[in-house]
């Protein structure tokens, strides 16, 4: 999954260099919502090892 956050974080940044200020919000975007759920599962992760 952090894969996928740095591929959308490279394309936004090559976006927004070429001047493609629409896709590199996007890219963004989806880079930023990825991390949340990465966040996310992860959090839940790890309370649930520690419940154990």
């Amino acid at each position: 999954m952090l894969k996928w956050i740095v591929i959308f974080l490279v394309v936004a940044l090559i976006a927004a260099v070429l001047g493609f200020g629409v896709i590199a919000g996007a890219a963004a975007s989806i880079a930023k919502v990825i991390f949340y759920i990465f966040i996310v599962l992860f959090v839940v992760v790890l309370i649930r090892n520690f419940a154990q």
